[in-house]
């Protein structure tokens, strides 16, 4: 599917939002046509509460379908989160540490060739100074398993475990994969289980298992052609690989890393939780002690704690933690201020990716609109 992307960008923001009004949501509007935006849901969180949700533009560009607060988007690598915040459960139930061995937990080896006596623990894994890669894909643990693999090896960095950082994403399948196989719990139910439902959010890693009418379609920009294109394959039914699934190995199917589909007011109430150090409304869902243990960096690199990093970069003079997600042409962001008590989410399902302090630009000028014009 290709769309001009003046005709799109203009009929979208006159057809779609032509109830718009003030002048922040008007900056938004302008933010979408500067960066040729198809879609963009925000959410903001001032003073422990939220105060405002709105969605803007196209879910669906090609039978001109608006997006609706209700619509879930595949929200890429804040995903991440929901998989270590799982962990840190187990974690308390003492089930697992954060100290054990990534081999003992999956049952194959996970170790750097080149430092066979460092031992790659969870916590490595977690916060991407494993020293594992993404060389040979993600999308399966056969990538970084010796008996499946010959070039297993490729997997690790020349670094020692533990005193370097690479951002990774089989790292987080592994970790799923870990989840599902001290939990007793397929991955996907986990999460519902002991996330989504205990916070009345709606969403989750199976696709099927979600309304497909509230799901907002991806588009990815042609920087060759200049036009956007659909990327159905970001809710691809698991159907066919689930018939033949091994819990606790087949677990990239999920994506842990990255496949998380939730809405923009949800994905904000879930930031709540962060925010007040793992509860939110009365609803325990991590220790204080856990959900600072996530937010504290482990790299000065960037500044990554377990699923969680911090910035100053984003709102300038003030240290914000959270994540940002990019797959499949769609980007999100989600950072808060855990003292201060605010937050942003943002998410578009298209724009061109031009990039603002490593942030893409669309969403770090829609953040600093949404704070000068609400919070600050």
């Amino acid at each position: 599917m290709k769309h001009c992307l003046f005709i799109l960008l203009l009929t979208g923001l006159l057809l779609g939002n032509a109830t718009a009004q003030g002048p922040i949501e008007n900056d938004l509007l302008k933010l979408m046509q500067q960066y040729q935006a198809i879609g963009l849901s925000v959410a903001v969180v001032k003073d422990n509460k939220i105060i405002y949700n709105k969605s803007f533009g196209y879910k669906n560009s090609n039978d001109k379908t608006i997006i609706q607060n209700t619509d879930i988007f595949r929200i890429a690598s804040i995903s991440k989160s929901f998989t270590a915040t799982s962990l840190m459960q187990l974690v308390e139930a003492g089930k697992l540490s954060l100290d054990d061995e990534v081999s003992k937990l999956t049952g194959f080896k996970v170790n750097n060739p080149k430092y066979p006596d460092v031992p790659i623990t969870l916590r490595m894994i977690l916060s991407h100074t494993s020293s594992i890669n993404d060389k040979n894909g993600y999308f399966s643990l056969d990538a970084i398993n010796p008996g499946k693999n010959p070039n297993w090896a490729q997997c690790y960095n020349d670094y020692k475990p533990g005193e370097g950082y690479q951002y990774c994403n089989l790292n987080f399948n592994l970790a799923g994969s870990i989840l599902e196989k001290f939990s007793g719990e397929q991955f996907d139910q986990y999460v519902k289980n002991h996330i989504l439902n205990p916070l009345n959010l709606y969403g989750g890693y199976n696709v099927d298992s979600l309304d497909r009418n509230r799901l907002v379609p991806l588009y990815e920009f042609n920087d060759s052609t200049k036009i956007f294109e659909a990327a159905p394959a970001a809710y691809a039914s698991p159907k066919a690989k689930l018939a033949n699934y091994t819990r606790g190995y087949n677990t990239p199917v999920f994506s842990p890393t990255g496949g998380m589909k939730i809405s923009a007011l949800d994905l904000a109430k879930y930031m709540m939780m962060h925010m007040n150090y793992g509860s939110s409304n009365g609803v325990q869902i991590i220790s204080e002690a856990s959900s600072r243990t996530m937010q504290t960096k482990l790299s000065d690199k960037e500044n990554y704690g377990l699923a969680l990093w911090s910035t100053n970069q984003l709102i300038d003079g003030i240290t914000m933690t959270g994540h940002t997600g990019s797959a499949y042409g769609l980007y999100s962001i989600m950072f808060f201020q855990p003292e201060q008590k605010f937050g942003f989410v943002a998410i578009t399902n298209g724009c061109i990716p031009r990039y603002k302090k490593s942030t893409v630009a669309l969403l770090y000028d829609a953040v600093n609109t949404l704070y000068n014009g609400m919070v600050k």
